[in-house]
């Protein structure tokens, strides 16, 4: 497994996400950017819409359960940050 810092990791899920037309599974991820699932869920709790403590998050990723499998997505907002990232 890689290790990435965690803004890298950020950067690397935010352009994984603007490739793809919808949600991704978080085993597909984790596989791609080669880092753990807990890692990863970590980044994605900083980027996501919850809040952390006393901290909102970004709100640019999404995490949704469909069934068993745990799925990402870009919101809109991620979308037009993930897009200023990559250009």
């Amino acid at each position: 497994m890689a290790v990435l810092k965690q803004d890298e990791l950020a950067f690397a899920l935010m352009a994984e996400l603007a490739n793809q037309a919808g949600a991704v599974s978080l085993a597909r991820l984790s596989k791609r950017l080669q880092v753990r699932q807990s890692t990863l869920l970590r980044c994605i709790a900083y980027l996501g819409e919850q809040q952390l403590g006393q901290h909102q998050g970004a709100g640019w990723v999404s995490l949704q359960q469909d069934g068993e499998r745990s799925l990402v997505v870009l919101t809109e907002e991620g979308r037009t940050v993930a897009t200023q990232l990559t250009t």
